[in-house]
């Protein structure tokens, strides 16, 4: 009788290690013969998705905002959807920070002089308000607009 387990035992083992040893072979998904348009396996490469390469779709929008006491210039900047955005923002007198609330982004609370840039894609059309966010600043008329088209 304890025979008998054993050799079920062991059957057991031999047929799920051939069970896995057949299933450990790769499979090919099909891909697009590019020239003929054809299904069938042609190479293992990724698919390369074939798109315009244009200065425009690479170009960083960039701008420079100045911040002083209760104003920032320019009041408005423009950009369009899918730009890549560059703000650099020159603290030129005052304690400041500049803030896009719709974009996530913001610069540090710093005494002037001070710089620093902001960097993301305008993925959302619509006007935004930039503004420094210390103490009263903005209701005394710190903020400007973002309009993205």
């Amino acid at each position: 009788m304890k025979n008998i387990y054993i050799a079920v035992i062991v059957l057991v083992l031999v047929a799920g290690g051939l069970f896995f040893m057949t299933r450990s072979t790769k499979l090919e998904a099909p891909t697009l013969n590019k020239d003929t348009g054809e299904g069938g396996v042609v190479s293992n490469e990724m698919p390369t998705i074939d798109a315009p390469n244009t200065e425009e779709q690479l170009a960083i929008k960039e701008f420079v905002v100045s911040g002083q006491n209760f104003s920032f210039s320019p009041s408005l900047i423009t950009a369009k959807r899918g730009d890549r955005v560059k703000i650099t923002f020159q603290n030129t007198q005052g304690f400041h920070d500049f803030k896009i609330d719709e974009y996530g982004v913001a610069t540090k609370q710093a005494q002037s002089p001070a710089t620093e840039v902001l960097e993301f894609t305008a993925d959302k059309t619509g006007s935004f308000e930039y503004y420094c966010s210390v103490g009263t600043h903005r209701a005394m008329g710190m903020k400007g607009t973002l309009k993205v088209e």
